[in-house]
């Protein structure tokens, strides 16, 4: 199976660094349990590491950026590593990816944002997806693994994103009344209000 990025021209672009991380991530979940960190090996991700990005929870609802593939420093015209994930948004888009980051740090859902980059001169236009994807947490930090894909042309830099629609998918979990390291399968849920996400499912 494939899964497209549907454009609002007609167009369509596969997305595969997508569907290769969430099949990986789905691969390494060791019966109820989360991946690790030390459990990704990059061989797993080899013909998407530029998309993909790890990142730590700084406080409820913030994340940093520990490593980010070149996509990113190519979408903002800057290195990203160490830099809240936030900087890659629209301020006006800031207050919903807190709430999506405080449920994937918690292991609550599997989340993917379809987002759009503001337009101007030299900004054309630019649309795409971000996998959010928790992992076990390691000491006292929690983690997660993303991955971007985007379609269009980056144009001027830095390019921040408005978010245009939220899917989540819960994550079943044992009576864990905080952090759900216990968890799969996947449920899909209902996906938020908001504009088409423009995907479609090609087997």
């Amino acid at each position: 199976m494939v899964i497209e990025w549907r454009t609002r021209g007609g167009g369509a672009v596969p997305v595969a660094g997508i569907a290769e991380l969430r099949g990986y991530w789905q691969a390494l979940c060791r019966g109820p349990h989360l991946p690790r960190r030390t459990d990704i090996d990059p061989r797993g991700l080899a013909t998407s590491l530029h998309q993909m990005m790890i990142a730590e929870e700084i406080a409820p609802g913030l994340a940093r950026l520990r490593i980010a593939g070149a996509l990113y420093a190519d979408t903002m015209g800057m290195e990203v590593r160490g830099m809240p994930l936030s900087a890659l948004f629209d301020t006006m888009a800031r207050p919903a990816l807190e709430g999506v980051l405080r449920d994937v740090f918690a292991g609550h859902t599997a989340t993917t944002l379809l987002v759009e980059a503001e337009r101007g001169l030299g900004r054309p236009g630019l649309q795409g997806q971000l996998l959010l994807l928790p992992l076990a947490d390691e000491g006292p930090t929690r983690l997660m693994i993303g991955c971007l894909a985007l379609h269009g042309q980056t144009g001027r830099t830095p390019r921040r994103f408005n978010i245009l629609h939220v899917t989540r998918d819960a994550l079943h979990a044992r009576d864990v009344p905080d952090r759900a390291e216990n968890l799969v399968p996947f449920r899909q849920t209902a996906p938020e209000k908001g504009p088409p996400s423009y995907l479609r499912l090609v087997t």
